[in-house]
């Protein structure tokens, strides 16, 4: 055990060391040789877009005609057949709309992993890199495609088969994705860091300073952290908690990892709302982090260990349901059949796994809510997150279950259903594309003239946050679940014998 601790601190902090200077060197040297090379060639501008002699964006994608490639092994290549490049998805991708690139589309992006299949282009090509990474993986081309297209399994596949650019990333992604996210000290460690650092006034001295303006991506991070709320060192949750009045379910809680610390009022929330509702809550201490920033990013045999092992752990509590409260980890959760159809241990239980996966809102709506008794005065607008509306296809209950609080006026987004940018850490990754589409998605915001913001996804929260702070609006941003617990009169003290130990 010792030695386990040991060589996870050690690959954190090698991780972290990497990581920055990949961050140092992508914020001081390759961008300024990028821009001295544009200054030279009068081809890239500064900002990334190529463009033609009509001043139009282009792709700098190259076919390549010749016969004789090696045909690449891609995963799901069968998939690519079904896209019969309507264009119908075309006005529903944020990168298009931004970029108006049809290589940053959709079918752009398939035709693209056509070339790969088929061996005129390679999986390291940069291009092909830049495109597939340029993707929300936001999937509301799917919800719009009539052909039923499975783009966000296409994507995800693309990325497996796409090759770090160099070691210093390689080092970085694995001690972050495979290796932090899912350590429990490591992750108190940066829970505990993060409010020290916003409480004893150094958050303040930084922002203040401008330190990290040299340094975007490490500045974009820092000016991403949210106010974090809860004492300094977190309780940790209760395994059980019992259901109130009659019982009308039993289910095991996944608590999530980075939200579990940049959340943590969520998380009691979401078990109080649950218990009120005659739920019987257990939250397995062994659980790890889903695997869906993994998934995401194309490291799928890490994705396939953590779902391995969270299949282990929830089968033990006897649970009817698995529930998350965060959209991207849901979303996992139900796609841990997929990604383990080829494993003979695990595919006929990660199938039964995801057919009991739900998302908090998905569940209260299916066992019908109990009456909130408490009057919550607010006016709130909802926003859809990507992996609940598109990837878990879930856009009613949400708001059925707001519109039954007492008190509550909920005033529809104009374009609610479009991604804020946040897409797991794209808005680190690709951060000039995640400003511009939350640009577009403020601007509805504050339109409604809301006072509240609702979003089921902490990485939407974070992002929605910050939108907010730098544009000067006072505005709560909070997930549905929280103005529930607020309806039912929970203040969030948890206990065994009951939702509310208040």
């Amino acid at each position: 055990m010792k030695l386990n601790r040991v060589v996870a601190w050690a690959a954190l902090v090698i991780g972290a060391i990497a990581l920055v200077a990949d961050y140092v060197y992508d914020g001081l040297l390759r961008r300024s040789l990028r821009r001295l090379l544009a200054a030279v060639r009068g081809g890239e501008e500064a900002g990334g877009v190529q463009r033609g002699p009509d001043g139009q964006p282009v792709s700098g994608i190259t076919e390549v005609p010749e016969s004789g490639e090696t045909p690449v092994a891609f995963p799901d290549a069968e998939l690519i057949r079904s896209c019969v490049h309507c264009g119908l998805c075309l006005p529903f991708c944020p990168t298009y709309n931004v970029l108006g690139v049809e290589m940053d589309s959709p079918r752009g992006r398939i035709y693209q992993m056509k070339l790969v299949a088929e061996g005129k282009i390679s999986p390291d090509n940069p291009h092909f890199y830049k495109h597939i990474y340029q993707c929300l993986d936001c999937r509301a081309c799917e919800t719009a495609c009539p052909s039923g297209v499975q783009y966000g399994r296409l994507v995800e596949a693309a990325r497996s088969i796409i090759p770090p650019r160099s070691n210093v990333e390689q080092a970085a992604r694995r001690a972050i994705l495979a290796g932090a996210l899912n350590s429990d000290p490591i992750l108190s460690v940066i829970g505990v860091g993060s409010r020290l650092y916003q409480r004893s006034g150094l958050q303040k001295l930084v922002r203040s300073t401008g330190i990290l303006r040299p340094i975007p991506r490490l500045n974009r991070m820092e000016s991403m952290l949210p106010h974090l709320e809860g004492s300094l060192i977190l309780e940790p949750l209760p395994p059980v908690v019992r259901a109130q009045g009659e019982r009308r379910a039993r289910v095991a809680f996944l608590s999530g990892c980075i939200a579990a610390q940049f959340f943590p009022q969520t998380n009691r929330s979401t078990i109080a709302v649950l218990a009120a509702n005659g739920c019987d809550v257990l939250t397995p201490p062994a659980q790890g982090c889903c695997g869906a920033l993994q998934n995401h990013s194309g490291d799928r045999e890490t994705a396939k260990n953590f779902a391995r092992h969270n299949i282990d752990v929830f089968e033990r509590t006897g649970a009817d349901y698995y529930v998350s409260n965060a959209a991207g980890c849901g979303s996992m959760l139900k796609e841990y059949g997929e990604l383990l159809a080829d494993d003979p241990l695990y595919a006929e239980r990660a199938e039964a796994f995801s057919e009991k996966a739900r998302d908090i809102t998905e569940l209260l709506a299916e066992l019908g809510l109990r009456p909130p008794t408490h009057e919550v005065s607010a006016r709130a607008t909802y926003q859809d997150a990507c992996h609940l509306r598109h990837g878990q296809k879930i856009k009613n209950p949400p708001r059925e279950l707001l519109a039954a609080i007492p008190g509550l006026e909920l005033v529809e987004m104009a374009r609610s259903e479009w991604c804020c940018g946040s897409a797991g850490i794209y808005n680190v990754t690709q951060p000039e594309l995640s400003e511009s589409i939350l640009d577009m998605k403020m601007e509805n915001v504050i339109a409604t003239g809301a006072d509240t913001i609702l979003a089921a996804n902490p990485g939407c929260l974070i992002q929605l946050q910050h939108g907010l702070r730098d544009r000067g609006v006072h505005m709560r941003a909070a997930h549905p679940v929280d103005l529930l617990a607020e309806a039912y009169g929970a203040d969030g003290h948890l206990d065994s014998n009951g939702g509310d130990g208040g």
